[in-house]
């Protein structure tokens, strides 16, 4: 089947639901202004300077030779730069970048607020997204620059980036709070290598992913392709997931002509995590749709497929026991054992989550040894945990009083 065919069957197939919940949410027609705000033309570093917070821009090479870009606010204007002060690391979640920390308000992004706490805030990006596309040897116009999935995030990207900044601020240990994909690279590193974790003090999971047994999302519409890795890649490619958004503005056309919601429609982003209208920020879209989707693999992608269909937390499976076993020396790819997790952690849920079901939550947690909170918002979706308007007051001030309460105490 032609792949733009084949690609529009899906979206059809799986948009029905998504496009009830916006013909219901607005049922007129709604013009943006016609004044446009500065953000949505600024990249990451200017959406910070321009708040009046520092920025300082860091690169990290991983052990595979991927190089990782990171945003640091090491300070602000509310908390003056000083020796000792804890640090965290912020990763994004699937398709996302480190500028979602920071595209709303500054009281309502959590990079600004625990910056304006007396955190050092370091924004990472993983591999293959827009702000880290590059290689020490590999081209992106080059297949094998695409080669990975968050297998080689949580074994390379997560460890170099929290090394390295142990090393830039002198911390023996640093905080660590990941979205989505962020968390299931710390659920994976963590039970690989204990030593990474005790590296941390306190892991914040928003949107905790281990298997996807549950999901919701679109995404499992992919599943059936994603048995076989390399009829995947033969479908979908063997670069980026969708570099262009040429489908979704075809569908966007017939489904969804009020202007205010056309870039939610169009974005693959909003497709795949769905959103809560009633906290969604509508003026800040286009500001969030500038660099969403920030980019992945499609062998990435095909993970996550996989992961819904054998409803286990595994490594990606190569397609046959020939292929497994050259790869990992076995015939079917090694679970992750969460169990083996000793950082403590602090769990942040949805209710209405489509990609981390509640569900799988509840199973994912009592595996967990070190369970520091477990809070659970009933009226959450997936993107609620970075671009909600109550996010302050339902997730953000809740990490920085764990910080606050951890300095006081030491």
């Amino acid at each position: 089947m032609d792949k733009r065919i084949l690609l529009s069957v899906l979206i059809s197939i799986s948009c029905g639901p998504f496009t009830g919940i916006l013909g219901l949410e607005f049922g007129n027609e709604i013009h943006r202004d016609t004044i446009t705000d500065p953000d949505e033309h600024r990249n990451v570093t200017e959406l910070i300077t321009s708040k009046g917070y520092p920025c300082e821009q860091h690169y990290v090479i991983t052990k595979d030779g991927y190089i990782l870009s990171l945003q640091r606010i090491p300070f602000s204007k509310r908390s003056p730069s000083q020796k000792g002060k804890p640090a965290i690391l912020v990763l994004h979640g699937l398709l996302s970048c480190s500028s979602c920390w920071v595209e709303n308000l500054a009281n309502e992004s959590l990079g600004f607020m625990l910056a304006d706490a007396g955190v050092d805030v370091w924004l990472g990006n993983s591999r293959g997204n827009k702000y880290s596309r590059t290689h020490v040897s590999l081209s992106p116009d080059d297949p094998r620059y695409w080669a990975f999935s968050w297998d080689e995030m949580a074994k390379y990207d997560l460890p170099a980036m929290i090394d390295y900044i142990i090393e830039q601020t002198g911390n023996k240990e640093i905080y660590y709070a990941g979205h989505s994909q962020g968390t299931e690279q710390a659920f994976a590193g963590f039970s690989l290598d204990p030593g990474l974790g005790k590296k941390v003090k306190t892991f914040f999971a928003l949107a905790p992913v281990g298997n996807l047994s549950g999901v919701e999302s679109p995404i499992r519409y992919l599943a059936p392709f994603a048995k076989g890795i390399e009829i995947f890649l033969e479908l979908f490619g063997k670069y980026d997931f969708l570099p262009n958004k040429e489908l979704f503005t075809l569908f966007a056309q017939d489904s969804c002509r009020r202007k205010a919601i056309d870039l939610i429609c169009e974005n693959i982003l909003f497709l795949l995590g769905g959103y809560d209208s009633a906290q969604l920020n509508m003026t800040r879209i286009p500001v969030y749709v500038r660099d969403h989707p920030a980019g992945t693999s499609v062998q990435n992608i095909a993970h996550y497929s996989q992961s819904t269909l054998n409803k286990k937390f595994s490594m990606l499976d190569f397609g046959s026991p020939a292929a497994n076993m050259k790869h990992y020396n076995q015939t079917t790819p090694p679970v992750y054992d969460v169990t083996k997790v000793e950082t403590p952690v602090a769990i942040f849920s949805g209710g209405h989550d489509w990609l981390a079901d509640p569900a799988d939550v509840r199973n994912l947690v009592p595996q967990l040894r070190n369970v520091r909170s477990n809070k659970n918002i009933p009226e959450w979706e997936h993107l609620d945990f970075i671009w909600a308007m109550d996010a302050p007051s339902k997730c953000y001030n809740d990490i920085i009083s764990m910080i606050k309460s951890d300095m006081e105490s030491s």
